[in-house]
């Protein structure tokens, strides 16, 4: 099975947060080939600047934050080039007013019949209802 995955998500592959068991076990059973994950091109510029904001703000520690990056690097998810999906995204943001950003992941899962897995909750109000194959961190077992 494939699985788009957001920054939300892969954020809690480092940084101990509700719902961090979930990510890990979804990351490491892609690691172990159960499932694939994939995400737009700008997918490791989002979670870096995640990662820094936490080292900032003190949520992990000093240096932490070159090694999860190392680690990101090391395993990414398969990356997707994000401008063939920037029209649809587009369609998307401009009719439910969401993030480009965000709307990229919808577009890719959309574009790949697959499903999208979140941490944001805010995301999952707003576009779920519109895009059911969305699927809730928080809902994967």
């Amino acid at each position: 099975m494939k699985y788009v995955v957001d920054c939300s998500a892969a954020f809690k592959w480092y940084v101990s947060e509700p719902e961090s068991a979930k990510a890990l076990r979804l990351r490491d059973d892609a690691r172990a080939g159960v499932h694939e994950l994939i995400a737009p091109d700008h997918f490791p510029i989002e979670v870096e600047n995640a990662l820094l904001l936490a080292e900032r703000r003190g949520r992990i520690a000093p240096g932490d934050f070159q090694l999860h990056l190392a680690d990101l690097l090391a395993e990414l998810p398969g990356l997707v080039t994000a401008p063939p999906l920037l029209v649809r995204a587009g369609e998307i943001a401009l009719a439910r007013r969401s993030s480009r950003y965000d709307c990229l992941y919808v577009a890719l899962a959309e574009r790949e019949n697959c499903e999208f897995v979140t941490a944001d909750a805010q995301m999952v109000r707003d576009l779920r209802p519109h895009f059911p194959f969305i699927v809730p961190l928080i809902s994967l077992p």
